[in-house]
């Protein structure tokens, strides 16, 4: 069995997630009203901040996807209709919503049956295989090939990035040379549905936690300051560089460092409908990152969506045990530091060598109350002049815009924050999401920074 602070192996994962979600409905089979439904008075607050719904016609927004559906649901066999899939997972909804209808967790438990409904037989296979029933997954596998459908199989994919990620970050020069290949990309949109025009992000060279284990771990102890950080898969195999960035800013005030093992936050998993994955995923976060939490750690997370995840899309969904603990004791990286230490006065008397930056604030973090933090804490830096590009969505929102048939959309939705961007001083974009990221550089080809590069660049040596 993996250690807390180690790396799983497969059979670990699967060793480590004998829980069961929380149950949504009081009567599941019954699939009665969602709490929360009958506060919702049809106001339409949440129609008009979808950034979907601007775009898209045929999108019926998510009042409908939410508070209405499950009205008919609890009618006669009501389907859930499949625009449900065409959600983004902003969560802006939910921040909109005069009432507090808890709009974004109805939209991922429908989701979740209707993936559920696309490919029984394949869960119902995997269950049997996790039981070890191996003849009786058999049976269902059988009836695999005619239920998955491309879009489907892509869909968990783009879900699963980590394991995509993992395998390319053994051979990351290799994988970044077959992904950037102009007949790969090619082949990808044409049977497999994701967007030729989108660069595939390329693998470091040396992941996080790789560089985590050479330089022998913590190298600050104390106990008084204690993070556990939990960086997702991204700043691993991707964007290190934040990831490190995080560890030295926080050793500059004199945190003891951890982390632990850890799987995808589960964000892409919820917005695709692979609830089955995300409650593995999750069941072997919050095993680990409990354990810290019980010994006094404090949980950082340097991605708004992964912060998110922890904090209010788990206990939404699941009731492992140490959820809540966890939820209550999970932060925003630049929000703990904001908390706990005086940053304005440090940044104050501080210069930075870093180009002017056009900051856009992620969903997900206008979600937790972060939409202003990075603007109204460098300020304070005189080096540096930092813009809000206003408060568009991005577009991308994780795997939306990373599917053919939405990159259009996606676009679309970006749009005023290209324009915003292109308007600003500044001709490097700054932000906490790592697809927000993405988006931004794919519009302008700005290149892109984390407010803790920027934290580094003017407090560490």
């Amino acid at each position: 069995m993996s250690t807390p602070e180690s790396d799983p192996t497969p059979e670990e994962h699967e060793s480590e997630t004998d829980f069961d979600p929380a149950g949504v409905f009081e009567d599941p089979t019954e699939m009665d009203l969602r709490p929360g439904a009958d506060s919702c008075y049809k106001c339409s607050t949440c129609d008009t901040s979808c950034p979907v719904a601007e775009v898209d016609d045929d999108f019926p927004g998510p009042k409908f996807q939410g508070p209405e559906q499950w009205r008919l649901k609890q009618g006669d066999d009501q389907d859930i209709d499949p625009s449900i899939t065409d959600c983004s997972n902003c969560m802006r909804c939910d921040n909109a919503c005069p009432s507090s209808v808890p709009l974004s967790q109805m939209h991922n438990t429908a989701r979740g049956e209707y993936v559920e409904g696309q490919a029984p037989s394949l869960w119902n296979a995997e269950d049997s295989l996790a039981e070890g029933e191996y003849r009786e997954a058999l049976t269902y596998l059988r009836d695999v090939p005619s239920e998955v459908s491309i879009e489907f199989l892509r869909n968990r994919v783009l879900s699963n990035y980590g394991t995509l990620a993992g395998l390319g970050s053994k051979v990351p020069r290799l994988a970044n040379l077959v992904m950037g290949n102009r007949i790969t990309s090619w082949a990808n949109d044409r049977f497999f549905g994701i967007p030729s025009e989108r660069d595939f992000p390329e693998f470091a060279d040396r992941t996080f936690r790789e560089w985590w284990r050479e330089r022998g771990g913590p190298k600050v102890e104390r106990e008084d300051k204690r993070v556990a950080y939990f960086h997702g898969d991204y700043s691993n195999y991707n964007t290190p560089e934040v990831a490190k960035a995080m560890v030295r800013v926080y050793e500059h005030f004199g945190y003891e460092i951890r982390v632990p093992t850890q799987r995808c936050s589960g964000t892409p998993m919820f917005a695709n409908g692979m609830l089955r994955d995300a409650r593995r995923a999750a069941a072997v976060n919050i095993t680990n990152l409990s354990e810290f939490v019980d010994r006094g750690y404090d949980v950082i997370a340097s991605c708004t969506s992964c912060s998110m995840a922890l904090r209010q899309e788990y206990p939404e969904l699941f009731d492992f045990e140490g959820t809540r603990e966890v939820s209550i004791h999970t932060y925003e990286a630049l929000e703990y530091l904001r908390i706990h230490e005086d940053l304005e006065e440090e940044l104050g008397e501080s210069k930075a060598d870093f180009p002017d930056l056009a900051y856009h604030a992620p969903c997900h973090a206008r979600n937790q109350g972060l939409d202003r933090q990075a603007i109204e804490l460098f300020g304070e830096l005189d080096s540096v002049a930092v813009e809000d590009v206003g408060d568009s969505c991005s577009g991308i929102s994780g795997t939306y815009g990373w599917k053919s048939e939405k990159y259009e959309k996606s676009m679309e939705i970006g749009g005023e924050m290209f324009e915003h961007m292109k308007d600003a001083q500044g001709e490097t974009g700054l932000t906490e999401c790592p697809t927000c990221a993405m988006q931004m550089g794919h519009g302008t080809g700005y290149d892109i920074r984390h407010p803790l590069e920027v934290l580094e660049a003017a407090l560490v040596d």
